[in-house]
């Protein structure tokens, strides 16, 4: 028997859907300033991606307190349990209506494969990005002792490394998409991040949940 459970809270919704908005801008101006495409102008789309950098790093500073301060950042560490029935689920299973390895619960809401995901996204990649660009504006504009106070001699390592972290997060994006369809049902996980409501089996919740 399933419940209606409340496991998205408002933060977190309003810190994913911010999160993915400010992502899909500092994307779309990054490409432009590489000359992918003209759309704002130069000028605008460095001022533009800049600008979007301060508010996903404000943004990123909020929810790390938010996951610290209520524990969630426990949804993130990597575990191997029943990794192998997951990865057999996404690459065989799902085809064949085979019923979820794992169940979703409040205190378990990513399932292996997407905690190591996840934990590498916000440990790795999210860090790598934000370092890299916070070097890139160091570099680009004029400070008192200029980039080579860091002992950095060139712009092109951290020009790699910032592109190569777009790169990435243009691979977890499309795979983050596909992965939204994979539940219940094809728009079940896109409403419960929408609306914080999912139902999921009631011997599964909380035993504080009623």
């Amino acid at each position: 028997m399933k419940k209606r459970v409340l496991i998205y809270k408002g933060f977190e919704r309003f810190w994913h859907w911010m999160q993915a908005i400010l992502i899909f801008f500092l994307i779309f101006t990054g490409f432009e300033i590489h000359g992918s495409y003209t759309f704002l102008g130069f000028k605008d789309a460095v001022k533009y991606h800049n600008l979007a950098a301060y508010l996903f790093l404000l943004l990123t500073m909020f929810a790390i307190f938010w996951h610290l301060t209520t524990g969630e950042y426990k949804q993130y560490i990597p575990t191997l349990k029943n990794i192998k029935a997951q990865l057999d689920f996404y690459l065989f299973g799902i085809f064949k209506n085979a019923p979820h390895p794992t169940k979703k619960t409040l205190l378990s809401k990513l399932n292996p494969l997407q905690r190591i995901t996840y934990f590498g996204l916000k440990i790795i990649l999210i860090p790598t990005s934000i370092i890299s660009g916070i070097l890139y504006m160091m570099y680009r504009y004029p400070t008192r002792h200029g980039i080579e106070a860091i002992n950095i001699d060139s712009l092109e390592i951290i020009a790699i490394i910032h592109t190569a972290s777009a790169f990435l997060m243009v691979t977890f994006i499309i795979m983050h998409l596909y992965l939204i369809t994979t539940g219940d049902t094809i728009t079940s996980n896109l409403k419960a991040m929408l609306t914080g409501y999912e139902e999921i089996e009631d011997d599964k919740l909380h035993p504080e949940i009623k």
